[in-house]
């Protein structure tokens, strides 16, 4: 960054944009699908890798041994710390995305949550370094949020400015479909040390699952990096970004562009994924506490063991995937606003049905996690093409980056941590969970009725 001038990324662009005329080397429509999906994937599945072991294993490991709640709480409580670091991954990178390009911003993220993924592998714990445990396991938390805050907006981006006409919203739900992929490798390798490693307390996972099974997961981030890096340093870059390049309209300062003049769109798009963001992380952070917790326990749960519990999730999520590519779709012949309306109603009266359906036995728990997880991938799916929608090419990396991640903030930031809370406060009963889903829904819904229709916009406005 520091040694390149502006007149001399200005050569270097056009000299691309006059190779990217060349049909030869333009983006097939199988590489952009495939470098939407494993970035995502892999950023999703390092994400989960570390929801997982917050639940499973820090609370364990990072922090003194006496209050369990407590312990749960502290280490839920560095899981949300990483949304805040998030808007300000979206600001660097969105910047170097609107100004440098969509490739070698990606290139970057991906590196960036891959290291600090791999290290975590690597911490002491605070039997072996006290208090410097917690505080090296905050810092890697803070980069995995700083790196997924550049991640999600240009594998977007990459998905949707490649689009063919009319199907922006279909190419959008890759990216999304990272997340539910993610998701069942993460859990699936746990599951599988954990049945190599098995415990005889199921409330608690065994001693060498606790000393170094749990490192594998971590560890092994690196060889998916290696993949997912292979496939994007073979992109070329968006006719979009390069048509802005071609009419001198990149921005010197996208954050300030995208603020002056797009700061509705922007407060729109935070809004839009706020019941999203709630629900993902109730649906998987916090329900893997629920489900685990003891019924006879000093905050009552459903007391599924974890090999049993996270089989029922993974099944859960497997909706979550068909559903998100279902939603592409019926966003581009419906269109985005009317269809996440009614969904989002949807996720209004789910927030209600929790008590009935999880007292209901294993098949209402079973029909609980089918719906939640459904309902998350209906209205995960067409925010990849909505949110990059809403912003014109030149600060649209930077637009729906913070949008995406100021709402994590407001989110999946607080929603486990406030979500433990109520669970306690009510006694062990999941209605004022329930609720506040419900309550962000409602946000959520007014915020769609007051935006606009992005089905037809132009894309390289």
């Amino acid at each position: 960054m520091g040694g390149v001038t502006y007149g001399a990324f200005s050569t270097m662009s056009l000299a691309a944009t006059a190779e990217r005329a060349d049909p030869a080397v333009a983006n097939p429509r199988s590489r952009v699908i495939l470098a939407s999906l494993i970035g995502t994937t892999i950023e999703f599945y390092d994400f989960y890798v570390y929801a997982t072991a917050a639940v499973l294993v820090f609370p364990h490991l990072f922090f003194p041994a006496g209050d369990d709640t407590a312990a749960l709480l502290a280490s839920l409580g560095i899981f949300g710390a990483a949304m805040v670091a998030r808007p300000l991954g979206a600001i660097f990178f969105g910047h170097l995305g609107d100004k440098r390009g969509r490739k070698a911003t990606l290139v970057g993220a991906l590196l960036t949550m891959g290291i600090a993924t791999f290290l975590i592998g690597a911490l002491p714990t605070y039997e072996m370094a006290g208090w410097i445990a917690p505080a090296l396991l905050v810092v890697m938390r803070l980069a995995q949020g700083f790196a997924l805050g550049g991640e999600w907006s240009g594998a977007a981006l990459v998905a949707t400015e490649n689009a063919p006409p009319g199907k922006r919203a279909v190419y959008g739900t890759f990216p999304q479909l990272g997340a539910p992929i993610g998701f069942i490798v993460a859990n699936g390798l746990f599951l599988i040390i954990a049945a190599l490693l098995p415990s005889d307390d199921p409330s608690r996972p065994s001693q060498a699952f606790l000393e170094w099974g749990w490192r594998i997961p971590f560890l092994f981030s690196i060889v998916m990096v290696i993949v997912g890096l292979w496939v994007r340093l073979n992109l070329v870059e968006s006719a979009a970004f390069e048509k802005t390049v071609q009419k001198g309209k990149v921005t010197r300062l996208p954050l300030a562009s995208a603020f002056k003049n797009h700061f509705r769109e922007i407060v729109l798009g935070t809004f839009y994924m706020l019941a999203t963001y709630v629900l993902f992380y109730l649906m998987t952070t916090f329900s893997l506490s629920f489900g685990r917790a003891a019924p006879g326990g000093p905050v009552p749960g459903l007391g599924y063991d974890y090999t049993t519990f996270v089989l029922m999730m993974i099944g859960g999520v497997v909706f979550f995937g068909i559903f998100t590519l279902l939603s592409g779709p019926w966003a581009d012949r419906w269109g985005r606003r009317r269809t996440l309306i009614w969904i989002t109603l949807g996720i209004i009266a789910f927030g209600f049905l929790w008590v009935p359906m999880l007292a209901a036995g294993p098949v209402g728990v079973m029909a609980w996690l089918i719906l939640g997880f459904t309902l998350m991938g209906m209205t995960f799916g067409p925010m990849g093409a909505l949110l990059p929608e809403l912003f014109p090419a030149n600060v649209r990396y930077t637009g729906s980056g913070i949008s995406y991640n100021v709402s994590s903030i407001l989110g999946a930031a607080v929603a486990p941590f406030i979500a433990v809370m109520l669970w306690r406060y009510g006694g062990g009963s999941p209605f004022w969970v329930g609720v506040y889903l419900s309550s962000m829904a409602c946000i959520t819904l007014v915020a769609l009725l007051l935006g606009p229709e992005t089905k037809d916009v132009d894309i390289e406005r």
